[in-house]
């Protein structure tokens, strides 16, 4: 689903970026990516999403690859960032019909996906105000609902669970659940190590750009030992 080869971005005068970096998700893998701050996480996520331009390697979705053909790469994914920047001056349903407008969703489909969607973050009520009257949890949930409504077959998310109340979190849980046992798989960093051990079957650890350790959950994380304890041994190390 996708497969990152020896990606590499670096930033003029800075030693930030990610050197080297090599990941594959597969159909049907929820893949947590950690690290501290700065470590590179959102670099890779954007360089994957076609935001970034980078240095080196390949991104490949779907069989497509980003840099070759982003438009039509960008069908079969969504993505959705820590801070989502929302158009303030729309009310939330002329938002999510401008979103379903640019993946050509048919009327039905959208309205079906809206009010599935809508009905369980439970906005319905509020998707006729505008968005500048929402709270940022309200923000996110309506982001999650627009990147849902073409039903995308990877989803990659930038620290989804901030901002979200716990219902709102088990719910989005719940759904990356079902993208994942409907053939897709879901991409997100995050910093809440508890809720990735739990949830994921894949994990990646990041430091300073450079991948400490990828693989199985339960191959990485073992002997009774938790992630937390797993990614503090994995960046002590590094640092000794």
């Amino acid at each position: 689903m996708l497969k990152i080869h020896n990606l590499t971005k670096c930033y003029k005068g800075s030693d930030k970026g990610v050197h080297q970096l090599n990941m594959h998700i597969n159909k049907g893998d929820i893949y947590a990516f950690i690290g501290h701050n700065g470590a590179g996480k959102t670099t890779t996520l954007k360089c994957v999403t076609g935001i970034h331009d980078f240095d080196e390697g390949e991104i490949i979705i779907d069989g497509i690859n980003i840099r070759e053909n982003p438009l039509e790469c960008k069908k079969h994914f969504a993505y959705i960032p820590d801070n989502p920047d929302l158009y303030e001056y729309l009310t939330g349903i002329q938002y999510l019909n401008f979103v379903a407008d640019i993946f050509q969703v048919e009327a039905k489909e959208r309205r079906d996906k809206i009010e599935k969607y809508a009905d369980a973050f439970e906005i319905t009520e509020s998707l006729g105000d505008l968005i500048s009257t929402y709270s940022h949890g309200m923000k996110q949930k309506l982001a999650i609902i627009s990147a849902l409504v073409h039903e995308p077959k990877l989803l990659i998310l930038d620290e989804p669970f901030v901002g979200l109340d716990p219902k709102a979190a088990v719910i989005l849980k719940d759904m990356m659940r079902e993208i994942c046992a409907n053939g897709g798989a879901v991409f997100f960093s995050t910093h809440v190590l508890e809720v990735a051990e739990k949830l994921c079957n894949k994990v990646a650890i990041i430091k300073d750009g450079r991948l400490l350790s990828s693989g199985n959950m339960e191959d990485i994380v073992r002997d009774g030992q938790s992630l937390e304890d797993i990614f503090m041994e994995a960046i002590d190390d590094v640092a000794d």
